[in-house]
């Protein structure tokens, strides 16, 4: 009898999961801020290595003369991201603004003391997407992916580094390092786009505004790189990248460290496939998570039998997002190409059109390819059962991973 009670009350929590998780999802669609930025103009960097992003940020940073706003999903509890707040808490002594934005599962490790110290010193701290009712489990699972940095409302940044010692090479767990992302320093009218995009999830989870304040846009100059800054929020990037995707003339690159494309991309990519398209995707060989390498094998299979090349990189954690279409089109961000990023996370991407920043993208994904190993049908036709298994529960709860 025992079991039927177990059986009966597992049932009932998975309904009550389901459940909570579509009304909470409906509701958040229902009142989310819409928003469409248009084409800007900024000189852009791209930066690849850990090391090197937080070197530049941390000059940046200590060079903030009146205000310093970041959101990033996570900062770690170890010593890259003491040394952050420690320099966020120095510039705050000095009279600079500071507001610090961290997601609150993903940087729930922050030490509270070191909180304590940066509100001391004159900065504001909040956490965004807090856990609360009516619907519980739909809040745990929606986080705010989005990692900005705004400087002075001049200055920014943008990408997929979080800060945390694996992130700048020293992950406790070797097979997963050195770390491979791409991050972005702008300067331009882009940034002002970046300055709204914080000042509308600091509201979120302050309710205090910014986005009437003059001092945080000051007027921007053009920069050379044609670009426009993309928000989602659950809605718009599934139709928006399959949209590029069925434009594609001649070639498609897909980097990303979980690969569970919906039906609707899966449809694009094999049309392109069709077409001639020339379709490569680089995806980690190790994973960082359960279950999500396996996740993407029954989509790589059909992909790979009408010639996509799947490169799954060696040299440490691929954890990059980024697409590339032809030569004129070409997306980094923070989103992965996931139904997490699609459907539930908040995510901020850059959509780039201009073809020399498209070029270095380019190189740096050679190197990328030259560091990874082919996966072919055939490695896929002789897997296990124990991954036949997992690729079954993982498909399960895909929109999870």
């Amino acid at each position: 009898m025992w079991l039927v009670y177990v059986i009966l009350i597992i049932g009932a929590l998975i309904a009550w999961m389901v459940v909570d998780f579509k009304l909470g999802r409906s509701r958040f669609i229902r009142t989310r801020t819409r928003r469409n930025y248009g084409d800007r103009y900024s000189d852009i960097t791209l930066i690849s290595r850990g090391p090197e992003l937080f070197d530049k940020m941390f000059y940046d940073i200590k060079n903030a003369e009146s205000s310093i706003h970041i959101l990033f999903y996570i900062v770690q509890n170890d010593h890259l991201g003491h040394r952050f707040l420690e320099v966020l808490e120095e510039k705050a002594k000095q009279g600079v603004e500071v507001r610090l934005l961290m997601d609150q599962l993903g940087s729930s490790q922050v030490p509270k003391s070191k909180v304590k110290l940066l509100k001391q010193a004159g900065a504001e701290v909040a956490f965004a997407q807090k856990v609360k009712l009516p619907h519980l489990f739909f809040t745990s699972q929606q986080r705010n992916h989005r990692k900005i940095t705004v400087i002075d409302g001049k200055l920014g940044y943008l990408g997929g580094y979080n800060v945390g010692k694996e992130y700048i090479d020293e992950n406790d767990r070797p097979e997963l390092s050195p770390w491979r992302d791409y991050h972005m320093r702008m300067e331009g009218e882009g940034v002002l786009d970046l300055q709204a995009e914080f000042s509308i999830d600091w509201h979120r989870a302050t309710q205090k505004e910014l986005k009437n304040e003059p001092l945080y846009f000051p007027p921007a100059a053009k920069g050379e790189i044609r670009h426009q800054i993309f928000p989602t929020e659950g809605v718009n990037i599934e139709k928006f990248f399959g949209d590029f995707i069925e434009d594609a003339k001649h070639s498609i690159v897909i980097g990303t460290p979980y690969f569970i494309p919906t039906s609707h991309l899966m449809e694009k990519l094999l049309d392109a496939l069709d077409r001639g398209v020339k379709l490569e995707i680089i995806v980690p060989n190790q994973a960082d998570h359960a279950l999500v390498k396996e996740a993407a094998f029954p989509y790589f299979r059909p992909l790979l039998e009408k010639g996509a090349l799947v490169y799954q990189y060696m040299n440490g954690f691929y954890h990059g997002k980024l697409m590339i279409v032809d030569d004129h089109f070409c997306d980094i961000g923070t989103a992965n190409f996931d139904q997490r990023s699609f459907f539930i996370n908040l995510e901020l991407n850059n959509l780039i059109y201009d073809k020399n920043f498209i070029d270095i993208v380019k190189k740096e994904v050679a190197k990328d390819i030259k560091e990874s190993d082919r996966l072919t049908a055939s490695d896929l036709q002789s897997v296990s059962v124990f991954t036949r298994i997992k690729e079954k529960v993982a498909s399960a709860i895909s929109i999870l991973l």
